[in-house]
């Protein structure tokens, strides 16, 4: 289940985001960069969403049979929606795109119920 990454009162203050590059700035100043298990930087990539962007870690494959992409470096990596709403971000699990935002969604719905 997505999670908040730190109690709503203690993320730093950002607008939210209305571009890519604005929603890396609140990523990258709530975060490590991602690394490979040698310790060399993984690329960012944002996927622009109707409320938010999704930043995950881009995986090359490696030259082995099947192209399996390099992971991140231990313990593993996940993706961070940085809401378009209030610029707050929330970690999910490392599932393809669509399904990130839809576990998201469904989430956010019903944090927003609980909170009406």
């Amino acid at each position: 289940m997505p999670s908040e990454t730190q109690d709503p009162g203690q993320q730093p203050h950002n607008p939210p985001p209305a571009t890519p590059e604005q929603a890396l700035a609140i990523f990258r100043s709530r975060y490590a960069e991602p690394k490979r298990a040698d310790g060399s930087p993984l690329e960012l990539g944002v996927h622009e969403f109707d409320e938010g962007f999704l930043i995950y870690p881009v995986l090359e494959p490696v030259d082995a049979p099947g192209g399996v992409p390099a992971g991140p470096a231990e313990p593993g990596g996940g993706k961070i929606v940085v809401s378009k709403e209030n610029g707050k971000s929330y970690a999910t699990p490392n599932f393809p795109t669509e399904q990130a935002i839809a576990l998201w969604k469904r989430n956010r719905a019903r944090e927003r119920e609980r909170n009406s």
